[in-house]
């Protein structure tokens, strides 16, 4: 099975305007951009490895409102959150906020979903967030949740660890079917990747140690699936880049090598439309890259 290559653009919703924003979403719709992000976070955070705490100094909108606004802003490209963090609402308030920006987006939704990791947001909301293979247990059972609102089902029962239904109803169903790709963001071997082949469409990685310590994490999902009984090649890889504008095609022909064929790439606040647009003189170069 051979993937089309895409490529998106990124513009954190943090430290920024809504006129950037807008701004921002139409030149990479106008540009070819196959598809354009947002995050999700609830407080703006420096730029230090580690984060413990947020600052308030930095303004942050939310990305599922964002969203719905994107839908609005643009054409064509298609639009998701990378990623969700699941441990901040329950997967059947999640699912009708998805299906409301399908809609409003005439089918575009790409669904990215991570655990959550952020511990100072849900500690400064009192929320839960567990221990990474607790995070991963609830994502699965969320992934569940989601599946079977979406379905054709009109009403969806559940009984599980962390999350019960009794006759949810779910009503209008995305525009998308089966429902809009799943995209999974996470590196964890044992559980996580388990996870991204038995329920994504795609696995998005970020390039925090390198093209091939992805590529190697990228053979270890290959093992996940063929243990699933799942074909690999039915799994699309993606990456998130931060690139320099003036060497973008040196930043991206290494993961297109290694079999990386959703290229989203991640702009600075500081000037996003300076370096949006000379990206974006280079898309045809990047295309022709393989």
């Amino acid at each position: 099975m051979t993937h089309l290559i895409r490529f998106g653009a990124k513009l954190s919703p943090q430290g920024t305007t809504i006129a950037a924003l807008r701004a921002f979403w139409r030149m990479a719709d106008e540009s070819g951009f196959d598809h354009l992000w947002v995050y999700d976070h609830l407080a703006g955070v420096g730029n230090s490895a580690t984060v413990a705490e947020p600052d308030p100094a930095i303004d942050l909108f939310d990305g599922w409102t964002l969203l719905a606004a994107m839908a609005s802003q643009t054409r064509d490209a298609r639009l998701g959150c990378m990623v969700t963090a699941n441990s901040l609402r329950h997967p059947a308030v999640l699912a009708k906020i998805a299906t409301t920006v399908d809609h409003l987006s005439g089918g575009r939704l790409e669904f990215g979903i991570g655990t959550g990791w952020a511990e100072y947001e849900h500690r400064m909301l009192n929320l839960e967030l567990g221990s990474p293979r607790h995070r991963i247990e609830k994502l699965a059972e969320a992934l569940t949740v989601i599946r079977a609102l979406w379905s054709p089902e009109r009403s969806v029962d559940f009984a599980g660890e962390h999350y019960t239904l009794d006759q949810a109803v779910h009503s209008p169903k995305p525009l998308q079917r089966p429902h809009p790709p799943i995209w999974l963001g996470g590196t964890g071997e044992k559980r996580m990747l388990k996870l991204v082949a038995e329920q994504a469409d795609v696995w998005n990685t970020v390039n925090h140690d390198g093209v091939e310590e992805a590529a190697r994490l990228s053979g270890v999902l290959d093992r996940w699936c063929s243990e699933v009984g799942r074909d690999p090649a039915q799994i699309r890889r993606s990456v998130q880049l931060r690139p320099n504008p003036r060497r973008v095609l040196d930043d991206v022909a290494p993961w297109l090598d290694a079999g990386f064929t959703e290229i989203v790439l991640f702009f600075r606040p500081e000037q996003p439309l300076a370096d949006l647009e000379q990206v974006a003189e280079r898309l045809p170069e990047l295309r022709a890259l393989r």
